[in-house]
């Protein structure tokens, strides 16, 4: 059966990935890979934790959100062994927020712990909140150090894995927020612009797209699965038949509204 790797944002926890998960149905092998929740590790040492916990039999895909999409790159680049695809979900492939670069120098000052739950939801859900999700949100945030935090927003302000994603000859997808406040989407023309072979799919939800909008994100996945070349990794795939048109795309994100 082929597995499903899940690789989270920066809380790190893995906890924000349920209802997605159940979303998915049970055709699926989901691993989840969560991250330490103390200690200042950058993309280099997270990258060696995810590998050492990759499936060592069958067949895969690693799905990379917001933060983790430079480790997904960085796994694929070289092609392991039993590596089929690569999903990044409303993530980029270098700082997404070029501008906030000089910020890396100071960030070990803030009080990232202190910052107000209201503030997390408005930027990571806007419009989009329910109570179930500001609570998820709250819980999985209330797990993770400050200094993780800190390490692993200076790693966002400093990453660039262009040439890894260059390298990489599986398919990927992109699963495009529509709404997101996080991710620009001068970040996904950037990954469309070194590797044009990547696949869109544009859906109706803010940058916590996988906890907004779970069935359609699944539905989106589900489908990319089936329409891998080994015949061992196809499922079902529940989507009609769509080719990506240009005006799937938003011209610019649309304003968004809490």
């Amino acid at each position: 059966m082929l597995t499903l790797v899940l690789l989270p944002g920066m809380d790190g926890t893995g906890l924000l990935f349920e209802g997605f998960v159940s979303a998915l149905g049970r055709e699926l092998e989901v691993r989840v890979i969560a991250y330490p929740s103390t200690g200042a590790l950058g993309y280099a040492e997270l990258e060696s934790h995810v590998r050492e916990a990759l499936p060592t039999r069958g067949e895969y895909v690693v799905l990379g959100e917001s933060f983790s999409g430079p480790i997904a790159i960085s796994i694929a680049a070289p092609r392991p062994a039993g590596l089929v695809g690569v999903i990044l979900c409303a993530s980029f492939v270098s700082n997404p927020r070029p501008r906030f670069a000089p910020c890396r120098h100071v960030i070990g000052l803030l009080p990232i712990t202190a910052t107000p739950l209201a503030v997390l939801n408005a930027a990571l859900l806007g419009r989009f909140t329910t109570p179930l999700l500001r609570s998820e949100l709250a819980k999985a945030m209330a797990q993770v150090s400050s200094d993780a935090l800190r390490a692993r927003l200076q790693a966002v302000l400093s990453v660039d894995v262009s040439a890894h994603l260059k390298t990489i000859d599986v398919p990927v997808l992109y699963l495009l927020a529509k709404y997101d406040r996080v991710v620009p989407l001068d970040a996904l023309e950037h990954l469309i612009r070194l590797h044009p072979a990547t696949q869109v799919e544009p859906i109706e939800a803010p940058h916590f797209l996988l906890q907004a909008a779970p069935t359609a994100a699944a539905t989106a996945v589900r489908g990319f699965l089936a329409s891998l070349p080994k015949p061992s990794a196809r499922i079902p795939d529940p989507r009609p038949s769509h080719r990506l048109r240009d005006d799937d795309l938003p011209a610019k994100l649309p304003k968004q509204g809490v």
